[in-house]
């Protein structure tokens, strides 16, 4: 898998067509649900060490809200998705169409339908882009259902591992860009590839 992190402009337009496609499904699925237009855009995608997810998020330390899920195929992978703890706020109030007062979340300070809320956007997400990407690479995606955790980045990520064993060297790293007006909020959705399933996925792009 040497050099996968410095793709060729066919690779990334390939893989930015696929992230643009289900950001754009996770938009229309999520203009539905709130029954409010909002836009979902992809300001960066790469594949990257494993070692930059850390790094992308701001540090092991950084407290996030993270939902992963496992999907089962013949290439198999993990999927994790991590916002900024203190986007969390913002990124409620952009679900719910109320104002929240800015200040750091904790799991104590989600309430059951806060919680689930974050679990359904998961659960778009990575819908919207495994249907993106099974179109391109004629393989079926079988996600499991969302977990949710509110946490240092560095203790969700060792949980992800932990829970999808032995993963490639190599994420991929699709940056959202979640907005309704004048709100904006950045979240992170990493594809996580077991061994080979990285190259098996490219090679299926025709890339």
């Amino acid at each position: 898998m040497e050099g996968y992190f410095d793709l060729n402009e066919m690779q990334l337009d390939a893989l930015k067509e696929i992230s643009n496609i289900g950001a754009g499904n996770a938009a229309t699925s999520l203009s539905i649900m709130l029954d409010r237009k909002i836009e979902v855009s992809v300001p960066k995608v790469n594949i990257a060490p494993f070692a930059e997810i850390i790094k992308t998020i701001g540090g092991a330390e950084k407290e996030v809200a993270g939902g992963y899920l496992l999907v089962n195929s013949n290439t198999p992978m993990g999927i994790l998705f991590l916002l900024p703890g203190e986007q969390v706020p913002f990124f409620l109030d952009l679900l719910f169409g109320s104002t929240s007062e800015t200040q750091t979340v904790n799991s104590q300070q989600l309430n059951e339908m806060q919680e689930s809320a974050l679990i359904e956007i998961v659960n778009i997400l990575a819908g919207s882009y495994l249907n993106a990407l099974g179109f391109f690479t004629q393989r079926v995606f079988v996600p499991s259902v969302p977990a949710l955790a509110i946490d240092m980045a560095g203790a969700i990520l060792g949980e992800v591992l932990q829970s999808i064993g032995i993963v490639s060297d190599y994420a991929l790293i699709i940056e959202n860009m979640f907005s309704e007006e004048e709100k904006k909020i950045n979240g992170y959705f990493f594809l996580l590839p077991e061994p080979q399933a990285l190259e098996i996925l490219l090679n299926a792009l025709g890339v």
